[in-house]
């Protein structure tokens, strides 16, 4: 068989090209390789293409340098006034040391999971139910720094701990949503009292705008008519100057003022006045004008006279 002769270089040259292939490693980016050499740590590999000794060296474990995030299954808890319930929570974390992570402890998830549940009960049982429903940003802070410090010896840095969903008992979950209710019920009165306040301010405010109104208008009427009557004496006075200075501008006659006056007195007279000055200017006209009365009164129709005398 001299044929297989140049076969079996070929076949080396290839397995010695398989096992370099496999020995050539490359880190990418946020992981670590953690090396053995002969079953011993050697090193750790960053990012990058690296060379693995065959059959001496191994990666023993891949680790990923990423925050992660777990999400544990709810835990019974017992509070300090005895009360059984339900928590779950969320922890954040980062591998920070990859050879303490490979070899601090064995299987650390499950080993963090543990941690979580003792640290948890601990807290928990210091508190009281109103405290633990109400503080769990204070849960939160001491859950994340006792579990960092437990769990730096394994590599490993809690970021974040979050308590997910607090679960009472249901007899405590009915008395919360009868509380809730009530409160909301509350609520909802005072809301609907404020909005019966507020609607009676502002119908009592649209009453006093309504009455500012009317008075205003009231006020503004007695301005006008006031304002009427000023104007209306205005023009009378007015007229009574303009017909002063027109019989003065005429220079009436004596006569002529004296039968003024006299219509004047005569004006007067109708009234109502109970008192009645005469000037002596016109006393003189008033005695002319009834002694010219009594003699036309004292002649009949027919022209005589009443005391049986004939007219001539």
């Amino acid at each position: 068989m001299p044929f297989l002769i140049p076969v079996i270089p070929i076949i080396v040259i290839v397995i010695i090209l398989i096992i370099l292939a496999s020995c050539i490693k490359i880190v990418q980016q946020s992981k670590a390789f953690v090396v053995e050499r002969l079953g011993a740590f050697h090193a750790i590999w960053g990012v990058g293409i690296h060379f693995k000794v065959p059959f001496i060296e191994r990666v023993a474990k891949a680790v990923s340098l990423k925050e992660q995030v777990v999400d544990f299954a709810p835990q019974p808890v017992i509070t300090k006034d005895n009360v059984t319930m339900q928590i779950d929570t969320v922890l954040y974390f980062q591998i920070t040391d990859p050879k303490l992570y490979a070899y601090g402890v064995e299987h650390p998830m499950s080993a963090i999971e543990n941690l979580t549940a003792t640290t948890l009960r601990n807290i928990i049982g210091e508190l009281e139910l109103d405290q633990t429903l109400t503080s769990r940003d204070i849960i939160n802070s001491k859950m994340r720094a006792l579990l960092d410090e437990a769990t730096d010896p394994w590599g490993i840095k809690v970021n974040r701990v979050e308590l997910k969903n607090i679960i009472p008992p249901r007899e405590i979950q009915d008395a919360m949503e009868r509380q809730m209710k009530a409160e909301r019920e509350r609520r909802e009165s005072i809301l609907q009292a404020e909005g019966q306040k507020q609607s009676q301010i502002l119908v009592a405010e649209g009453e006093k705008q309504s009455v500012i109104l009317r008075a205003d208008a009231a006020k503004q009427a007695r301005i006008m008519e006031a304002e009427a009557q000023a104007e209306a004496i205005l023009k009378v006075q007015q007229a009574t100057a303009d017909a002063i200075k027109l019989i003065n501008e005429a220079a009436p006659s004596e006569g002529v003022i004296k039968i003024k006056a006299l219509e004047a007195f005569q004006a007067a007279a109708n009234g109502k006045a109970t008192k009645i000055i005469i000037p002596s200017e016109i006393q003189g006209l008033a005695g002319l004008a009834a002694a010219a009365k009594t003699v036309f009164d004292t002649e009949d129709p027919d022209g005589e006279k009443k005391n049986g005398e004939k007219k001539h």
